[in-house]
């Protein structure tokens, strides 16, 4: 014989009287504990990305000021006579260029070329001696390189230099 006062179980959930009290506080407990798992895989996820993107900014910026340090460095060095002396691979940055030295980067400079397009030389207007002489600038392109070994950056510049005053009457015409 069996009493309605007595519980009894089903499938492991305690019943009482008709009614699966007991078992709902296990279900919602379960549902919470999903949500909350949930959430905290949200929040993991966010913070990795923001670690990643950021590591990402400070290496192009590093690759950028290394770019920077290899443009002072062909605007000092430049020789028009001898174009393959301002050609330079994997410079370090030393502190005549910057105040954060960073042995991790580096710059590389291709031989600076006359530009395949456009006039090979521009006129400066104000330098005329006087006569039929027609001063002013030769134009030379090179690509810059900087890189940040730590970050795995690079970036690209392409640098135009201008050499003058010279005297381009026969370059210009």
């Amino acid at each position: 014989m069996c009493s309605i006062n007595k519980p009894h179980r089903i499938f492991g959930i305690r019943r009482d009287r008709g009614g699966a009290r007991e078992g709902f506080a296990l279900i919602a407990v379960l549902i919470a504990l999903a949500i909350l798992t949930a959430l905290g895989i949200l929040v993991f996820t966010l913070s990795t990305q923001d670690v990643r993107i950021s590591s990402k900014t400070v290496g192009e910026k590093k690759a950028f000021s290394a770019a920077e340090s290899g443009i002072s460095w062909l605007a000092q060095n430049f020789d028009p006579e001898n174009l393959g002396s301002s050609a330079v691979t994997d410079k370090r940055i030393d502190d005549t260029f910057t105040a954060l030295i960073d042995p991790n980067s580096t710059f590389t400079i291709s031989t600076p070329a006359v530009p395949s397009y456009g006039p090979p030389a521009l006129p400066s207007p104000g330098y005329a001696v006087g006569g039929s002489e027609v001063w002013g600038q030769t134009r030379h392109v090179a690509q810059v390189t900087g890189k940040s070994s730590n970050y795995s950056s690079r970036v690209d510049i392409d640098a135009g230099l201008g050499y003058g005053p010279v005297d381009i009457t026969t370059l210009y015409r």
